[in-house]
């Protein structure tokens, strides 16, 4: 079910999601590593060990001088200044031991320092997604969405959606980015189709009896749709009869009896070629006699919508004065149930769909496009062809199995 949308979504995602991957491992490369630190000059160096050196490389000549006390000898430099003995009892470690130690703890600091710097930029770090990033991903999700079904306009207002949700993000490093951007196009998807909700059941319990009129093409499934809302209502404990109002088509009448006879529902019907609004008429008369909850009226459908099936849904709708007129169309119908919804929507003012034979929708691009163009919710959906087929719809029934 929907696995073609699926696909479009997820290849979408991981395009983006490597650009995203790709943008930061450059950032984490940039990061500027810790410098090692410099070697000590001799002008820097502490004053005794400027002097050991200098001792070290001048050529000065040196001279023999006897020991005041005990007349040894002992030669020094002509510049060396007289020291002072110090007693062997306080005698520390020679200068130059602690400047070896100082170089080696500032070469450890700077190390230590490299490394912090490294894991703040690698688990700290945010990359900013810009417009150039996903623009030309954007264009091909668009055309992706127009395979998949999607109307143009809709298609165009996903794109652009996801395009100014996406633009200017900061994405930490370290996200899970496959699941970033699905959550972004999920919320999209959800604010596009957006509409009211109905509680068929709930509404129901607003009059009595409670009448529905169904629409749609002949070919739709919509007769038997009609029989898994009488058992949908039968099983919630809704008393029911049906109207065979679709006197056109050969062998309607008889398969709404079969159905009915196998829920244990009673039809209203006339002979092919009467006036369905009369018939509609009876049905809601014997729903009134025998006290029922409601009544489902079965409608002609022609693939192509004229003036003479519309002035016939018309009459029904006066006489039998429906509380709710909903349209059954196949889900991946495509355009052609967008164009005929509209059309039936246009005269009629309907108040909602269901959608057949979505188990067998590889597109899914279908519904999505009925709620945002004619902003009508989806009531229920077809999911196989047994009675208790039928699931009622909400627009998450659609994204969590594209996303």
């Amino acid at each position: 079910m929907f696995d073609f949308l699926k696909k479009k979504v997820s290849v979408f995602a991981e395009k983006i999601k490597q650009t995203i991957e790709k943008k930061q491992g450059q950032t984490v490369q940039q990061e500027p590593a810790a410098q090692a630190p410099k070697q000590t000059s001799l002008e820097q160096q502490p004053p005794i060990a400027k002097q050991a050196k200098q001792q070290e490389h001048e050529g000065q000549p040196a001279k023999t001088q006897p020991n005041a006390k005990t007349g040894e000898l002992k030669t020094t430099r002509a510049d060396e200044p007289a020291k002072k003995e110090i007693p062997a009892a306080i005698h520390k470690e020679k200068p130059q031991h602690k400047i070896q130690i100082v170089q080696d703890d500032k070469r450890e600091l700077a190390a230590k320092v490299g490394i912090t710097k490294k894991l703040k930029g690698l688990f700290t770090g945010t990359i900013t997604v810009s417009k150039q990033d996903i623009k030309h991903f954007l264009e091909e999700f668009e055309l992706a969405l127009l395979e998949a079904d999607v109307e143009a306009g809709t298609a165009r207002e996903i794109t652009e959606k996801i395009g100014k949700d996406l633009e200017g993000k900061q994405v930490p490093t370290g996200t899970d980015v496959s699941g970033f951007l699905k959550d972004e196009i999920k919320k999209v998807l959800l604010q596009i189709m957006q509409t009211k909700k109905i509680d068929f059941l709930k509404e129901t319990e607003k009059k009595k009896p409670f009448v529905v009129l169904f629409l749609g093409p002949n070919g739709a499934g919509k007769t038997t749709t009609i029989a898994k809302i009488a058992n949908y209502l039968k099983e919630n404990g809704k008393t029911t009869v049906l109207a065979a109002a679709d006197t056109f088509r050969a062998a309607s009448i008889e398969q709404l009896e079969t159905h009915a006879s196998a829920i244990g529902v009673k039809v209203i019907k006339q002979k092919y070629g009467a006036d369905p609004a009369a018939v509609a008429f009876d049905a809601v008369a014997y729903a009134k006699a025998k006290n029922l909850d409601t009544v489902l009226i079965d409608s002609a459908g022609r693939q192509e919508t004229n003036k003479n099936l519309l002035q016939e849904l018309k009459k029904i709708e006066r006489i039998a004065k429906p509380d709710l007129k909903i349209f059954i169309g196949e889900s991946y119908a495509g355009q052609a149930l967008l164009s005929q919804g509209s059309e039936f929507d246009k005269e009629l003012d309907l108040d909602g769909f269901i959608l057949t034979k979505m188990d067998v929708d590889s597109k899914g691009g279908t519904a999505i496009s009925l709620l945002h163009v004619l902003k009508k919710p989806i009531i229920f959906a077809g999911t196989g062809q047994s009675y208790d087929d039928l699931a009622e719809f909400d627009p998450k029934f659609i994204v969590d199995r594209i996303i």
